[in-house]
């Protein structure tokens, strides 16, 4: 009896799992919303891994420009990974643009999709109206996901009736480089959903993790502070930004030190950040603003790409 008993709890255990794996998406059909190097990026890797993939922008001449930029992205990878083989290179490359076609009328394309990826500006109130209309023309199991990296997740999926289908998916740039996915399930996000967005992440060859959704998510609620702090340190006069860019290089093995990590991210893109984090919470001291940042900012000093911040550029 015992042994019958054992046999019809395995039985059961096995057929669950199999009715839970049956019940995940599998997401073949990518919509990537927003042209600029983000979306690019996952575009790129998504057509690479055999997804079919739309890439969505609101000009032709924004598209026509993302596309030039995964073909010189993807030719480039071609050309170390094929080193000794050019042909094979070129069919990589031809076969991954044959996956990506591009559009300027989101509604009309997310009918038939899996997963619709927003990789756009970073305004909640542009998100949600993106997002509630988009909700009226997605399939019902479509899933969608946010590439935010500054704003609650929960707040842009109330704007949908999709709650349990929705989760933040940030990806980090260059993203055909960088191996995290930091998935962000809100306290609605399904277990399937979540699942589903596992096996998609790995189909892209990325490394997945789990979080909550807390402002930063992981990584950049620890990078910021780590940035802030340093200022700090150098508006107080305890060392100098060179000093402290070598000390955490050699002192920590880290590849750039603060200031050069700020210059490359961008000054703005920091202090939008941290702006976001006071306003939930200003009581916190890890989020109080930076008076030598914001001048900066002001002077519109935002690191290398305006050939100023921190540091002078050429």
């Amino acid at each position: 009896m015992a042994f019958v008993t054992r046999q019809f709890v395995r039985s059961m255990s096995s057929s669950s799992s199999a009715s839970a794996a049956a019940k995940k998406i599998l997401i073949k059909h990518v919509t990537v919303i927003g042209g600029g190097l983000m979306g690019a990026g996952i575009a790129q890797v998504a057509a690479a891994t055999g997804h079919t993939v739309v890439l969505v922008d609101q000009t032709e001449d924004i598209l026509a420009k993302s596309k030039k930029g995964i073909e010189d992205s993807l030719r480039r990878m071609a050309k170390k990974k094929f080193t000794e083989n050019p042909k094979a290179g070129d069919e990589f490359v031809a076969k991954t643009l044959s996956c990506l076609s591009t559009s300027t009328d989101a509604a009309s394309v997310v009918h038939s999709t899996d997963l619709v990826v927003e990789a756009i500006v970073e305004n909640l109130k542009v998100k949600n109206e993106l997002f509630q209309r988009l909700d009226k023309f997605a399939a019902e199991h479509t899933v969608f996901a946010s590439n935010t990296s500054s704003l609650q997740i929960t707040s842009i999926a109330n704007s949908t009736t999709r709650q349990d289908r929705f989760a933040g998916l940030h990806f980090f740039n260059p993203v055909p480089m960088m191996k995290l996915v930091e998935i962000i399930k809100t306290p609605m996000t399904s277990q399937k959903t979540f699942e589903s967005l596992v096996d998609f992440c790995k189909t892209l060859g990325k490394h997945p993790v789990s979080c909550k959704d807390t402002p930063g998510f992981i990584v950049n609620r620890l990078l910021v502070p780590y940035l802030i702090e340093a200022i700090r340190l150098h508006e107080r006069g305890d060392a100098s930004k060179e000093d402290i860019d070598t000390a955490m290089k050699l002192g920590a093995g880290y590849p750039m030190g603060p200031f050069e990590l700020l210059d490359y991210v961008g000054l703005d893109t920091t202090k939008f950040i941290l702006d976001g984090w006071h306003e939930m919470d200003p009581e916190n001291p890890l989020f109080q603003p930076s008076p030598s940042m914001n001048n900066l900012v002001a002077q519109k000093k935002l690191g290398k790409k305006t050939g100023e911040g921190f540091y002078k550029y050429k």
